[in-house]
């Protein structure tokens, strides 16, 4: 593997992305704010960078995933002076498709070629490396690339052109929210009527009502644990991004509307760096009827 990458972002998400381009066998150099959650990556054989800029000057190209588009931009400011002309830069953090235009437009300035890979699927997925990587881009740079998107990811989906992997992320993540919340409604009606809640989730699942949420995230909520490993503010972050969106191009996204203001209500109440699944306590509390069942996991099982 002759490209060098560097990984800056090594959260809930990015640590295990870093980890499976080490386990592909890539020379990965990583960075984050918090020095130790480098420290099982560098044990695996990866190199470490005191700085996104001491990072750029040590690799061919730079990963990024990080929790807005504030902190990849102020990240921007220190990779693009250092990272030499020709060098690429893989944006695989959740952003609108107005901030990816902001971007490629700052990295196009600098000589710098740019492809977002936004992923999707769930942290447990990522650590399998099998979670869904969308990408946006020049056909050319994505196949470039595309060993390493491969070696991070399951089923690899290139959209288009930049924006376009933005725009069906946010949608995509806009449908798993109002899911999560109709699968939040759904378990309580189930409850209510008196019904066994681990046969209720079994029926759900195996019925047209079923959906990739219900059959994750439900359980998380079933066991108490709500640990998704994704935070109330980022899922109002990526509501916004939809919100946005729908204004941009006159959709009326009337029931996205409904639901991004649960879990503004969710994340004032519980706290913003609440798990997102946790946005169903909302109803468990009004009604003072937790949710729960035997037998289900508190966190998601990788693959």
């Amino acid at each position: 593997m002759t490209q060098r990458y560097g990984f800056v972002g090594l959260g809930h998400l990015g640590c295990h992305l870093a980890r499976s381009l080490l386990r592909a066998g890539f020379a990965t150099t990583v960075h984050d704010l918090d020095p130790a959650r480098a420290a099982p990556l560098l044990a695996a054989g990866a190199g470490w960078a005191a700085s996104p800029s001491d990072l750029a000057r040590e690799v061919d190209a730079v990963i990024t995933c990080l929790p807005s588009p504030k902190a990849s931009a102020a990240v921007l400011d220190q990779l693009l002076p250092a990272l030499p002309a020709g060098a690429s830069w893989i944006e695989m953090s959740t952003n609108g498709p107005e901030a990816v235009a902001t971007f490629a437009a700052r990295a196009q300035a600098h000589g710098i070629a740019m492809l977002e890979a936004p992923v999707t699927g769930g942290v447990h997925r990522a650590a399998a490396g099998e979670i869904t990587v969308l990408v946006g881009g020049e056909e050319a740079l994505f196949r470039a690339h595309e060993p390493a998107l491969r070696a991070m990811g399951g089923e690899i989906i290139h959209m288009g052109p930049l924006g376009s992997a933005a725009a069906v992320k946010v949608i995509t993540n806009m449908l798993a929210f109002v899911h999560l919340v109709a699968s939040g409604e759904a378990m309580m009606l189930a409850r209510r009527s008196g019904l066994d809640l681990a046969r209720a989730y079994a029926a759900i699942r195996a019925s047209s009502g079923n959906s990739f949420v219900h059959e994750t995230e439900t359980q998380l909520v079933l066991s108490g644990s709500y640990d998704i490993g994704f935070t109330m503010d980022l899922a109002c972050k990526d509501l916004g991004f939809a919100l946005a969106m729908g204004r941009d191009h006159g959709v009326p996204l009337e029931l996205a509307g409904l639901v991004e203001q649960t879990f503004i209500r969710a994340r004032q109440q519980l706290g913003g760096s609440a798990w997102s699944t946790a946005v169903v306590k909302l109803l468990e509390d009004a009604l003072d009827e937790p949710l729960r069942a035997p037998g289900f996991p508190t966190t998601l099982e990788p693959g």
